[in-house]
């Protein structure tokens, strides 16, 4: 098959079979996915509502039959699907080799946890695991992976990550902060509370588990004895 596989851009023509090729590989998942949420029907209607502008889609056609596609953003994969029998022939390699040329930047996607043969495929092209979800972001409610290809340029990949963690890490420092103020002119006492504050480091361990409760408990401590600093010290 994979002599005369032929990737080429995905047209409005093809969504209909492409919405079968989801399905079938879906099915044939098994337990590697949680049970699917939507209907057969709402499926073939989503990807019919497909804007191939927004994404580009290339699909792979051995003789005449279109066998697997890969849909992806700018800097997202967010589909390669393959149909069953399609599945160890080299085209979700070939989808996928395509997608990095047309992204040598780098893009990430997301892997159900349970979906170990996915999961190995992209581990065994390049790709890394980054964090993990407990699922209650995605429609099916279950657990999931984020995994990234860093592209031609690993370090400058995963440091552009970093630059947009630390935003964020800065802008919770900021919320935290002011909150740590403002609650000092409401609470009955000045002392702090130990009982509370290992809670609180017990629900960001659970957050971040890699981290473990000890080490997030240190990084609670800083936080708050910082942060009451800049409360009594405020102009």
């Amino acid at each position: 098959m994979s002599a005369e596989r032929v990737l080429r851009p995905a047209a409005v023509a093809d969504l209909p079979v492409l919405a079968e090729v989801h399905l079938a590989a879906r099915r044939a998942a098994g337990a590697a996915f949680p049970p699917g949420v939507h209907s057969d029907d709402e499926v073939r209607a989503w990807v019919g509502d497909w804007d191939l502008t927004t994404y580009d889609v290339w699909l792979a056609q051995s003789a005449d039959r279109v066998v697997g596609y890969a849909r992806c953003s700018t800097t997202w994969l967010d589909d390669l699907y393959l149909r069953p029998e399609a599945q160890g022939r080299g085209n979700g390699s070939a989808l996928l080799d395509r997608v990095k040329e047309e992204r040598p930047d780098g893009f990430g996607l997301w892997v159900f946890e349970t979906n170990v043969p996915a999961r190995d495929f992209y581990r065994r092209r390049g790709f890394v695991e980054l964090e993990r979800t407990d699922g209650s972001a995605n429609e099916e409610q279950a657990p999931d992976i984020k995994l990234v290809w860093p592209g031609r340029e690993p370090l400058a990949y995963f440091r552009s990550l970093i630059d947009d963690v630390d935003l964020v890490l800065g802008d919770v420092l900021a919320r935290r902060t002011a909150l740590t103020r403002a609650v000092q002119d409401v609470k009955p006492s000045t002392h702090r509370d130990a009982v509370r504050e290992a809670e609180i480091a017990r629900r960001v361990a659970a957050i971040a588990p890699e981290l473990g409760q000890e080490r997030v408990a240190r990084i609670v401590e800083v936080i708050i004895t910082e942060s009451l600093d800049a409360a009594r010290h405020r102009p």
